[in-house]
């Protein structure tokens, strides 16, 4: 039967669909760009230019439910009629329509850099989350593109800065599906710790031995898998060794130092599309040595590799935010290098502390350049995830904090 639509010159129609095909046909239009009545309507149209359905499978429709969707008028009345003239019923005939659209339009392939892409993610003060940031940020690109996740809608950013605590909309989008490197640079180990991997041992290999040209075997080697089925083995992680407490001094003593970093992931480059850095708070040659592997590389475009600060809703992150930026832009200036800002993350933002924090974020949102990237709410979820070891996209995918992650990592992929 057919009612019509409200805001719009199509009718809605009501049948019934197998619930796996409908979901398929969800997540198949979402990676497509389209909604699914668009799916709908093109596969019913297929359908009826068929010469004959006798050449398609018959779909399974046991336990078909519900289903209804928006078409173009007398589109619905139509192929009514081409299903009775086939003599199927018209349950089967959208089946076969859904099923025919999908084969049609197979999964697209993701889009793979040309140059791996270097997320440097840093600020001079600690215990602003540069930690949070790096895994949820890490973990938003890796998520499976073949389901549908929670993603909170970029103009909603300039609407929470503008004073309003109200909802946010958000939408359901396929998951970006990139292959996904994360660096603990820090010797703290805090990314490492929480994502549940194991501090490498002082006595063996590690990243700073690499840097610092004594390395005892591959750096591959090192690399561990955060195995989760939401990241499809996508996602790794080099972990940190309390070594790295040393880099600066031993750094001192290596030629061309700014570059120990690069020569030291460069051979990893090649099987991953972003690599993110998770910076220490500090403002040493180990800064230098990330920033430099972020700096823009010949061929790539700006704004694809870089520095993303992480930020809180308080004054001593501005002071630490004009440290890093000097630091950088000296850098810049030294070797002649072009260092792109992807972004400020403004984290742990509660806007229920009153004005220092509104006033604050007001702040960040007036810099323009770099422009406010993400605003991450200081909620629970996060700190339950780091308890339990476990990333936070798989332990609360549905938490504001993971619809945050997955929109910065839009805004900056």
């Amino acid at each position: 039967m057919t009612s019509p639509a409200a805001a719009s010159d199509r009718e809605k129609v009501a049948s019934k669909l197998p619930g796996w095909l409908r979901q398929d046909l969800k997540i198949r239009a979402a990676q497509h760009g389209i909604e699914i009545q668009s799916a709908v309507e093109q596969g019913i149209s297929a359908w009826c230019n068929l010469a004959s359905a006798s050449a398609l499978d018959t779909v399974d429709t046991a336990g078909a439910d519900s289903f209804s969707t928006f078409l173009p008028p007398g589109q619905w009345e139509q192929f009514r009629g081409i299903a009775a003239d086939r003599g199927l019923s018209l349950i089967q005939s959208l089946a076969q329509s859904a099923k025919l659209w999908l084969d049609s339009n197979p999964a697209p392939d993701i889009e793979r850099p040309a140059i791996t892409r270097r997320f440097i993610v840093c600020n001079q003060k600690g215990g602003v989350g540069k930690t949070a940031i790096t895994a949820g940020t890490g973990e938003a690109l890796a998520e499976d593109p073949g389901t549908l996740h929670k993603v909170r809608i970029a103009k909603q950013l300039a609407v929470v800065a503008g004073g309003d605590d109200g909802p946010l909309d958000v939408e359901d989008l396929p998951g970006l599906g990139l292959r996904v490197l994360l660096v603990d640079f820090d010797p703290q180990c805090h990314l490492t710790n929480q994502l549940g991997a194991a501090p490498l041992p002082m006595t063996g290999d590690s990243l700073t031995n690499h840097m610092a040209g004594d390395p005892k075997g591959d750096l591959r080697d090192l690399i561990v898998s955060i195995d989760d089925e939401a990241f499809g083995g996508r996602l790794h992680l080099l972990p940190a060794c309390n070594d790295a407490f040393l880099l600066d001094v031993r750094l001192s003593a290596v030629r061309a130092r700014e570059a120990a970093l690069e020569r030291a992931l460069a051979p990893l480059e090649a099987d991953y599309d972003v690599i993110l850095v998770d910076c220490p708070p500090s403002l040493g040659l180990s800064m230098d040595a990330a920033a430099y592997y972020g700096r823009r590389r010949h061929g790539e475009k700006p704004g694809q590799s870089g520095a993303l600060i992480v930020v809180q809703a308080e004054d001593s992150s501005a002071d630490a935010y004009g440290l890093l930026t000097a630091q950088i832009d000296d850098l810049r200036s030294d070797l002649n290098i072009d260092i792109d800002y992807l972004g400020i993350v403004v984290n742990l933002y509660d806007g229920r502390r009153g004005y220092i924090a509104t006033s604050s974020l007001q702040g960040w949102v007036d810099i323009k350049d770099p422009r406010v990237v993400g605003l991450i709410g200081d909620l629970k979820e996060q700190k339950e995830a780091v308890r339990m070891k476990q990333p936070l996209l798989s332990y609360a995918p549905k938490s504001q904090q993971a619809i945050g992650m997955r929109a910065l990592a839009r805004e900056i992929s």
